[in-house]
């Protein structure tokens, strides 16, 4: 994963509950403020091969993607790939358990591909990841840590 834009933070909850929620694409609105809507096309999100859609708030416009679960190690690592658009994330997510198992140390490797004009886009994209991304991580710990 070239060029991948790596966070790392600490959860208080235990990998199999970081991976239940964090992985699951029907929470990301509850924790991504950019998701205007995300869903299951097939599969479940703990399954190679399944595919969701996520209609994210870009600028002034909604674009919607499609992704594919291509690794799934509960509760440890998923990993999932873009497969239409001119932009198409890549995200690797790896739990490490801490604090004996209570807790985890998640750490999101984020990438971009371009196609076409997408190739243009990959800087603002970027740019926009590495602002957002954090926040939204932070967003994932608080609402696992109030018991969400």
């Amino acid at each position: 994963m070239s060029d991948a834009e790596v966070f790392t933070i600490d959860i208080a909850r235990s990998p199999a509950e970081v991976f239940a929620y964090g992985t699951d694409p029907t929470t990301f609105q509850e924790w991504q403020s950019d998701v205007v809507e995300a869903r299951m096309i097939s599969g479940t999100p703990r399954e190679v091969g399944s595919r969701f859609s996520t209609t994210r708030r870009v600028g002034p416009a909604d674009r919607t993607m499609t992704q594919e679960v291509v690794e799934a190690d509960v509760p440890n690592r998923w990993v999932v790939r873009g497969i239409d658009g001119p932009i198409r994330p890549g995200m690797t997510v790896t739990i490490d358990p801490i604090d004996g198992g209570a807790g985890s140390r998640v750490t999101f490797a984020l990438s971009f591909e371009g196609q076409g004009i997408g190739v243009a886009l990959l800087p603002m994209v970027r740019s926009a990841a590495r602002k957002g991304a954090p926040v939204s991580y932070q967003a994932l710990k608080d609402v696992l840590e109030s018991g969400g």
